[in-house]
């Protein structure tokens, strides 16, 4: 199965703060999938690394009130073509992201509070049909 992955959960240096986050249990799928790193932060234009972003009110904002919103959905809508190109039908992501997150995402106040929600590219991959995951839900596929 080809699975469309955060590039920062297979140890890419691309988050926000210029580091990857490697995470075992996904580079562990490698022996039986075909994983495909994406950063829709890059995707969508934005450099590594970038001021720290959260979603607030349907927006996405950095820490100094920027609001880069357009490039998080370019990046959403490049990470959807790409799944499409490559036949992906699932993806993990990284958790809490305001681009990858899924079910659970910052608050928007930089204080690591966390609500309900989906960052912008998990979002538009499962209104895609591809299946959604985070790191710590590999052990579902």
């Amino acid at each position: 199965m080809n699975i469309l992955v955060s590039a920062c959960l297979m140890g890419c240096p691309c988050r926000y703060d210029g580091k990857g986050q490697a995470c075992p249990e996904v580079l562990a799928l490698r022996d039986r999938h075909h994983l495909i790193p994406v950063c829709p932060e890059q995707l969508g234009g934005l450099p590594t690394p970038r001021p720290p972003a959260e979603r607030r009110d349907g927006r996405v904002v950095s820490r100094e009130g920027n609001d880069v919103t357009e490039q998080y959905r370019r990046g959403g809508e490049a990470a959807v073509e790409l799944a499409r190109l490559l036949g992906c039908t699932c993806a993990i992501l990284k958790e809490r992201s305001p681009s990858c997150g899924h079910g659970e995402i910052y608050d928007g106040t930089f204080s690591h509070a966390r609500v309900p929600g989906d960052g912008i590219a998990a979002a538009l991959l499962a209104e895609a049909g591809l299946k959604v995951l985070g790191e710590s839900q590999v052990h579902l596929l």
